[in-house]
């Protein structure tokens, strides 16, 4: 098998959302998200990488720039559109987990946005999620900037100095 993480082209984003929707029928959030991220990538207020094996999508991440996009909504200690950046919805299928693809899309996503002249990219991770936890702070974000209830969890705002 061959990988590859990269920033993702409009045809990426499509094939990965009809995957997201179709594997999460009974959630209609996800159709919304599609739009929202989709319009987001077109507009310059994030940018979506995927990890994509053989040709086929299988991992994502978004690096949410404006403090406008909703998973922001105005809190530039996590993304201002200047100098701190969001990294946003890590996903990958269960097949590939565990090999590595993550981080390296991560370390892409990290040289980018340093490239666009960020300092500080943040992360979020549920409290109950204390892998993702371990593997964020192995990653260097280990400096806590906000903790927020949100969809009834608690979720740690984490920090990294590019």
């Amino acid at each position: 098998m061959e990988y590859v993480c990269r920033p993702a082209t409009m045809e990426d984003l499509e094939r990965i959302w009809e995957k997201n929707i179709r594997h999460n029928p009974e959630d209609d959030r996800w159709a919304s998200w599609q739009e929202e991220y989709m319009s987001y990538n077109r507009t310059g207020m994030a940018l979506t990488y995927v990890v994509v094996c053989d040709g086929e999508p299988v991992g994502e991440g978004t690096l949410l720039f404006s403090p406008e996009c909703d998973a922001i909504a105005g809190r530039t200690m996590l993304a201002d559109g200047m100098q701190v950046a969001n990294i946003n919805a890590l996903r990958i299928e269960k097949a590939h987990e565990g090999q590595g693809h993550i981080s390296a899309m991560v370390r892409l996503m990290e040289a980018d946005a340093a490239k666009r002249g960020y300092s500080r990219l943040t992360i979020g991770v549920e409290e109950k999620e204390e892998r993702n936890q371990a593997i964020y702070r192995h990653w260097g974000y280990d400096k806590l900037v906000l903790e927020a209830k949100e969809d009834g969890e608690t979720v740690f705002y984490l920090e990294k100095d590019i």
